[in-house]
């Protein structure tokens, strides 16, 4: 059985993550390596009520900040070729990427 490599990648700008992923199918497809993904994770929102008022005086105002975190999953054949390029992938610093080599 060979192996597979899972490459997790999170990030609050959609674009760069999607980004990012179109590189890794590019990679996949000049190597022939099997590709599955990238598989959308659910996203999760991070919400942060603030009082806009200073003080405790004044009318109750509120503004809810959010941060949208985005994940996507994909799986490809752990071939050599294919994981040395994967490695020489400019990441942007709002992508966070991560590969785990599997059975």
């Amino acid at each position: 059985m060979a192996q597979r490599a899972r490459i997790s990648l999170s990030g609050t700008d959609t674009k760069k993550v999607e980004e990012i992923c179109g590189q890794i199918k590019q990679i996949s497809e000049r190597t022939g390596v099997e590709l599955k993904g990238p598989i959308p994770l659910p996203t999760k929102k991070l919400v942060v009520p603030v009082r806009k008022a200073p003080d405790g005086e004044g009318c109750e105002t509120w503004e809810r900040w959010e941060m949208r975190v985005h994940k996507r999953l994909i799986d490809i054949d752990a071939d050599e070729r294919a994981l040395r390029q994967l490695m020489r992938i400019q990441v942007p610093d709002e992508v966070h990427i991560e590969i785990v080599l599997r059975n």
